[in-house]
């Protein structure tokens, strides 16, 4: 098996980990474009560039900016980007993963009335960031475990020959 799973039809299947990487990159451009619709998002007329003193809130419960909100846009696209091939997928789930897991931390440590707090950050934000994290990269381990590691060209497929 390649990073691509066999034909059917005429047409290649995506591997697992592609699906999973392309889902989470819609939710991801989802979110980032909900956080500008007035409504779905609450307090709109209060949304800051960027900055703890942003109270829009999308859903009426995660504080959102149009910096946060670009950022999710941004890696929504950067996981259907990557979502084309097997080992980038996988590297967007992990690498996401930590980043989301980077992001929690710092959110513990930056969040409420203090200019660290650029993104801005609640602490709904927080716990859902390590939600993303700790899901991110279980899927992206998991599902990408039997993925070509196409570096150094061979056929050998983690702990697989074929």
């Amino acid at each position: 098996m390649s990073s691509q799973s066999a034909t059917h039809g005429g047409r290649t299947a995506k591997h697992p980990v592609q699906t999973v990487a392309q889902l989470v990159g819609v939710v991801f451009l989802l979110v980032g474009i909900l956080g500008f619709v007035p409504g779905i998002t609450s307090n709109f007329g209060d949304m800051a560039f960027a900055g703890h003193q942003s109270e829009a809130k999308l859903l009426g419960l995660f504080q959102v900016s149009v910096l946060h909100n670009l950022v999710h846009v941004l890696f929504g696209v950067a996981g259907l980007a990557m979502a084309r091939t097997a080992p980038s997928a996988r590297n967007y789930l992990v690498g996401g993963g930590v980043v989301y897991f980077v992001l929690w931390l710092y959110g513990l440590f930056a969040h409420g009335d203090t200019s660290a707090n650029f993104v801005p950050l609640n602490n709904a934000d927080n716990w859902l960031h390590l939600v993303l994290a700790i899901g991110m990269i279980a899927l992206g381990v998991v599902l990408g475990k039997k993925v070509v590691d196409g570096r150094d060209g061979s056929n050998h497929v983690h702990g697989v020959d074929r």
